[in-house]
């Protein structure tokens, strides 16, 4: 069980425990933040390896949209901070009850992330030298 308090992000703070930002508002409700945003919360931990796993977690929530169902309001859809805090909980638990598979799944999470950004970096490395030989072309 990880314990943490979650509270409202109120701009102009600084935190000096282990933590992370959750946004709180619109469709990416729940998305986790290193940078503090106007509409976000703020989760604090005893220490990091505790928020590096929670962080993994609120992660891998947010990627299959699990807040969705908790999102209120008709023109912006946000969560209530107590609704929040008690599904972070109850599926934190859940999903640190075998621990050993929660570092395995983390592991090839983390994997998987590093590609995605290897193959974002090619990509535009293709982009930015189709822009050079179009230039070079053109300039003809």
């Amino acid at each position: 069980m990880i314990n943490f308090k979650l509270k409202h992000h109120k701009s102009g703070m600084s935190y000096s425990k282990p933590h992370f930002f959750i946004l709180n508002k619109g469709l990416n409700t729940g998305k986790p933040l290193s940078e503090p945003c106007p509409n976000c919360f703020v989760i604090q931990f005893g220490s990091t390896e505790d928020s590096e796993n929670m962080e993994s977690i609120c992660k891998s929530l947010w990627r299959v949209k699990f807040w969705h169902q908790f999102l209120i309001g008709s023109v912006i859809p946000y969560i209530r901070i107590n609704d929040f805090s008690k599904n972070l909980t109850q599926k934190s638990n859940e999903m640190m009850l075998d621990f050993e598979l929660h570092k395995k799944n983390i592991a090839a999470l983390k994997l998987l992330e590093q590609k995605e950004k290897q193959f974002h970096d090619n990509i535009n490395l293709i982009n930015d030298m189709r822009r050079v030989i179009l230039y070079r072309y053109c300039k003809r």
